[in-house]
């Protein structure tokens, strides 16, 4: 698999990268460490007075100015009103600051460890949290970024893989087969749920963006936030047999209700959403893959092997989107 576009950071050395900390005022001591980040650039960056900070720089032409902002918004407000969140720090009032063709923001460092998602007590703890930001977040609507749809999480990821020619020749129309039979169930799903509420959420909520203490949760890295269904904050806390995953999904909205009302219906979108979700990032991996930190990430992407394991989870997922909701609606 090959790309001819320039790589996104290519110009951004560790000179570039402390030259634009330093443009705030600030006085670097030298010292990074890169931190687990694919889609944009994050860095801890030590300082000569006070603890490190965290500098994120935006991958280039995927948000505007604008989509941007409304994020970092969204964050702050999360903060003001004590929920544990990291939000950018201001800078002349500013968040979003451009050095050397970059734009990037910077976050006070925080510590932790992946939480405990098996023990119950954990789930329930971050649901009312997960409760706290979406009762937030539905006050208002983006007006800048997207919305979690069919069309821009399923039908666009997958034109977009056929249009490229991205697949082995030999599963090139086995994949676009059962992705239409995927689309479809998706279709359904969302046919049954009927209207869904839709919500500024996190977007992207698993555990490696949240972050436990002793304290409890905090949430990281809202890139991915956008409109959607409630649900889509939630599902990714489950795991296992569906037995397994009722009593999650029921530790969850213990604490989640605390806060805010959750809508049932929406548990006909969870195998949907599920399903979105693998269709979205084999076309996220294969836009990126002129970025040379994903072929050193995802080798494995480029092998037909794992194409076959995508048909066979889609496949999966088709069976699934047509069982009943894990628990019993009305």
């Amino acid at each position: 698999m090959t790309h001819d576009a320039t790589p996104p950071f290519a110009g951004l050395t560790p000179d570039a990268l402390l030259d634009a900390v330093e443009s705030l005022g600030l006085r670097a001591s030298g010292s990074l460490l890169a931190l687990n980040s694919y889609e944009n650039r994050v860095y801890q960056v030590g300082m000569e007075e006070g603890p490190p900070l965290v500098a994120k720089f935006y991958r280039p032409q995927r948000w505007s100015d604008a989509q941007i902002l409304e994020e970092h918004a969204f964050s702050q407000q999360l903060a003001e009103r004590e929920i544990p969140v990291v939000p950018p720090l201001l800078f002349d009032g500013a968040s979003l600051h451009q050095h050397g063709g970059f734009r990037f923001a910077l976050f006070a460092r925080r510590g932790g460890r992946v939480p405990e998602l098996g023990d119950s007590h954990t789930l329930e703890w971050i649901g009312r949290f997960l409760g706290r930001i979406h009762a937030l977040g539905q006050i208002e609507d983006y007006a800048q970024r997207p919305q979690l749809d069919i069309d821009s999480f399923g039908v666009e990821p997958v034109n977009y893989l056929l249009a490229n020619n991205l697949l082995p020749p030999d599963l090139r129309e086995v994949y676009r087969g059962v992705a239409a039979q995927a689309l479809d169930g998706v279709r359904r799903c969302f046919d049954r749920a009927g209207t869904v509420r839709q919500l500024r959420l996190h977007g992207d909520c698993h555990n490696g963006n949240m972050l436990w203490t002793d304290d409890g949760p905090h949430f990281v890295d809202f890139d991915d936030s956008r409109m959607g269904p409630a649900l889509q904050d939630l599902w990714m806390l489950l795991s296992g047999s569906r037995e397994e995953q009722s009593a999650q999904l029921a530790d969850v909205l213990a604490g989640y209700e605390d806060f805010c009302d959750f809508n049932v219906r929406e548990l006909y979108l969870l195998e949907g959403l599920r399903t979105l979700r693998l269709l979205h990032y084999s076309a996220w991996l294969a836009r990126r893959w002129h970025d040379p930190a994903f072929p050193a990430a995802f080798p494995w992407f480029a092998q037909p092997r794992f194409w076959e394991e995508q048909i066979l989870s889609l496949r999966e997922q088709i069976a699934l989107m047509d069982e009943p909701p894990l628990w019993r609606l009305p």
